[in-house]
């Protein structure tokens, strides 16, 4: 029996099905892999996907850094009150801004006030003379061992997107971190605990919450793992009963085993992947966490200089021996947080500045000198800083002008450590310090040293994406700024 002819409907009706069909083949595999590449790239994508683990690897280069904690002070501390004195500034206090107001570069509606003088005194220290405020008592003691960038600029005056750019070099959400990044390269050197950990703030998340310490395209195993602010850090770290080693021993096998056989019908899955090994860390943490995580094994002086059970230095005390002490045991990367953004000084900056040094100047000094004593300082980098600076001008909020607004000019982060050259102020601002005039630090600027601390290369940490290679520090080739390394 002869086919009937087919007309164009029906040639465009069986076209449509399988159009549909390639649209939900694609659905399908993206939901599968967890990635929004398109069919193409799939086999690129799927022989990658094997490596993606946390065993160590090797580095690029020789390394001056192991591990990193980054002190993230949530919401732009000001530059000109804490590091960056300007006479100028102070002299002219109260009068107008002597340019064009559009040059401030925040023009909102709470509008742009008068100059803004210094709100603290400030002193030089240590044998390097460096200039801090003298809200900064305890940091001021260790200023031998920091390095000052004060030329620190960004491409946002807005906390979410500079956000997103300080702690992942791009301007939206969805990208990874720095601290995903470097567990992608390096691995960690403990495999009983997580390789980049985040310590928040028991007041709260801090602004954008966990897309701070996102993986985002990377293998979700590359991702920040935050520990409890208050109680135990990690529940169900005990067992619910004891058993004889050799039958939790003999079960774990087992479950390996079930993993295994799920997981060769499910090849080049990354969720599932981050999942198995999750569940396998967090077995192998019952055996060392409860121990890196107990603080009752410090000393009392310890306890003391960092101002644990003091008022307001607890919290973010604790929160600084913990990161030294998962340093010590080969965690890769620590953050610690402060909660939403208590640096954000529109009003009434002279108090919201002591308040937040209040909170922060003696742990973090305490982390230097307890770092430098134990020989650890050497291989571990200590970053502070924010995601932007304050402007010279005071902001209209009413009647009153007693606060700075946003500025991405210019602003100021130090480091310490990790092959940091210390007593050191690099990097220069106007007599305002508002804008940078001399010795630039862009913030991928900024990523590529510290990647090229930890020994990797910045061009050659990548990943494949839907056809492009994917860095940290963006398309345009940034500068490792050297003159800051010892």
């Amino acid at each position: 029996m002869a086919h009937p002819a087919h007309s164009r409907r029906d040639f465009f009706a069986r076209t449509s099905d399988g159009l549909l069909g390639v649209t939900l083949a694609q659905m399908l595999c993206t939901d599968f892999m967890g990635d929004a590449s398109v069919l193409a790239d799939e086999p690129h994508a799927l022989q990658q996907a094997s490596t993606f683990d946390l065993r160590p690897k090797p580095v690029h280069h020789r390394a001056t850094a192991k591990s990193v904690i980054q002190l993230f002070m949530n919401g732009g501390p000001s530059q000109m009150d804490l590091f960056d004195p300007k006479p100028v500034l102070n002299r002219m206090d109260g009068e107008p801004y002597p340019g064009n107001v559009e040059e401030i570069g925040n023009t909102g509606t709470a509008g742009i006030g008068v100059m803004l003088g210094g709100k603290y005194r400030f002193d030089r220290h240590g044998q390097s003379g460096m200039w801090m405020a003298d809200v900064l008592p305890h940091t001021s003691k260790m200023v031998d061992e920091i390095c000052l960038i004060n030329s620190m600029w960004t491409d946002h005056p807005n906390h979410d997107n500079a956000l997103y750019k300080i702690h992942s070099g791009r301007l939206f959400m969805g990208y990874p971190t720095v601290g995903a990044w470097t567990v992608y390269g390096l691995g960690s050197e403990n495999q009983n605990l997580p390789a980049y950990v985040v310590l928040s703030d028991p007041l709260g998340l801090p602004k954008n919450g966990t897309r701070n310490w996102t993986a985002g395209f990377l293998p979700p195993v590359y991702q920040g793992t935050p520990l409890r602010p208050t109680g135990s850090p990690i529940l169900n770290l005990k067992p619910q009963f004891d058993q004889p080693d050799a039958v939790t021993e003999t079960a774990r096998d087992l479950l390996q085993q079930l993993d295994q056989l799920h997981h060769s019908k499910r090849p080049h899955y990354p969720q599932l992947d981050a999942r198995i090994q999750s569940y396998g860390l967090a077995a192998r943490m019952q055996l060392s966490a409860g121990e890196a995580l107990d603080l009752s094994s410090e000393s009392a002086e310890t306890l003391a200089m960092y101002g644990v059970g003091e008022s307001p230095t607890d919290s973010f005390a604790r929160r600084c021996i913990l990161a030294r002490r998962l340093v010590e045991r080969g965690v890769r990367y620590v953050q610690i947080f402060l909660d939403e953004q208590p640096w954000d000084s529109h009003v009434d900056l002279e108090d919201n500045h002591r308040a937040a040094c209040h909170r922060t100047d003696k742990p973090v000094a305490a982390l230097l000198k307890d770092l430098k004593r134990s020989g650890m300082l050497d291989s571990t980098l200590v970053i502070w800083g924010g995601e932007f600076g304050r402007t010279p001008t005071s902001q209209i909020s009413g009647d009153v002008y007693t606060g700075r607004d946003h500025n991405m000019q210019a602003f100021t982060s130090w480091m310490a450590g990790g092959g940091i050259k210390g007593g050191t102020s690099y990097g220069k601002t106007d007599e305002f310090g508002h804008k940078v005039v001399e010795d630039p630090v862009s913030v991928h600027d900024f990523h590529a040293t510290i990647l090229h601390l930890l020994g990797l290369n910045h061009q050659r940490l990548f990943f494949t994406r839907s056809g492009l290679e994917e860095r940290l520090t963006g398309v345009e080739p940034p500068r490792v700024v050297n003159e800051i390394l010892a």
